[in-house]
């Protein structure tokens, strides 16, 4: 939620090796960054599949550690990223980012404020890796600050199509509007305050005109998640209004733990898919706990290939 509040990654494609200060509301940043330059918007995925890892584990009753090991195809394809070559390039490059970026910052997560200079992540590892160079599984360490704000659930869902959203500013002003909207009508902020929460260093004129492009397309094509973005000229304000698609939290099936050796078989069902989030899929469409629910899971895992096909 802090991450999604503050302009805390880069909005730049291009290496941004700026050192950025940001003051709001008695909250203070500082992000550095490496030689590399700094994490940028796209390098947050791996923040985000690493979490949802974690909270799934963490609503399944399992114990979780600031370490987190995946599969890399699992995460690029989670994360609508090419699996290609360049894929697993872009991943490395982006790990070393974000170990690399250091952020000082008052800012509050699990009721405690901490003033310190941390990373987003403490280390990054490639356990394995194929013949040709491509990566298979990744382990990553999280940092203290992260992990703080994961144990205490200070963490806000995404919609699946935030990952859709090819233009930086897009992504960020998504985030923007699910903290401060969330399941309420419309919010609106002014452009210059906008400006500053999404980290922009463009001239004001010009950042106008890239969120009145966004409203137009959005009015066009329906193609942001969640909320509608709308550009009202007499205040120089921004409204976003919900789109009535935030789900409504309803009770879970409990489901006990499934055999861990279940999911190669899962994997091999579902070629090309995350078995972890099609397993949050099918825990949540459940009406009534399953008499076997190995069983019943990899059918779930079938069908969801089968329609995909």
């Amino acid at each position: 939620m802090a991450s999604m509040e503050h302009p805390i990654f880069s909005l730049s494609t291009k290496p941004d090796t700026r050192i950025r200060e940001y003051e709001r509301n008695g909250i203070q940043i500082a992000i550095k960054p490496s030689v590399d330059g700094v994490a940028t918007i796209y390098d947050r995925d791996i923040l985000i599949y690493c979490i949802s890892q974690l909270i799934n584990g963490m609503n399944e009753g399992r114990s979780i550690s600031q370490t987190v090991r995946f599969k890399a195809y699992d995460m690029l394809v989670a994360t609508n990223r090419n699996t290609a070559g360049t894929g697993y390039t872009q991943l490395k490059a982006a790990m070393e980012r974000l170990a690399g970026t250091r952020i000082s910052t008052n800012i509050v997560t699990g009721g405690k404020e901490i003033f310190r200079t941390f990373g987003l992540i403490e280390s990054a590892e490639v356990v394995r890796e194929t013949r040709d160079g491509r990566m298979q599984e990744v382990e990553i360490k999280l940092s203290d600050w992260v992990f703080n704000a994961i144990e205490s659930k200070e963490v806000l869902t995404l919609h699946r199509d935030y990952f859709r959203l090819r233009k930086p500013l897009e992504r960020r002003i998504y985030e923007i509007a699910r903290k401060h909207v969330g399941k309420k009508d419309s919010w609106r902020i002014g452009l210059r305050t906008l400006q500053k929460k999404c980290g922009s260093n463009s001239k004001p004129r010009e950042f106008r005109r890239m969120v009145k492009e966004i409203a137009e397309e959005d009015r066009l094509h329906d193609h942001m998640p969640d909320y509608g973005v709308f550009y009202i000229e007499d205040d120089d304000q921004v409204e976003f209004r919900s789109k009535g698609t935030l789900a409504v939290a309803e009770p879970q099936v409990t489901v006990p733990l499934l055999d861990p050796d279940i999911y190669e078989t899962a994997r091999a069902l579902a070629p090309g898919w995350d078995v972890y989030v099609i397993e949050q899929e099918w825990r949540n469409w459940l009406r009534e706990p399953p008499k076997n629910p190995e069983a019943a899971f990899l059918g779930f895992c079938r069908t969801w290939a089968d329609r995909r096909k």
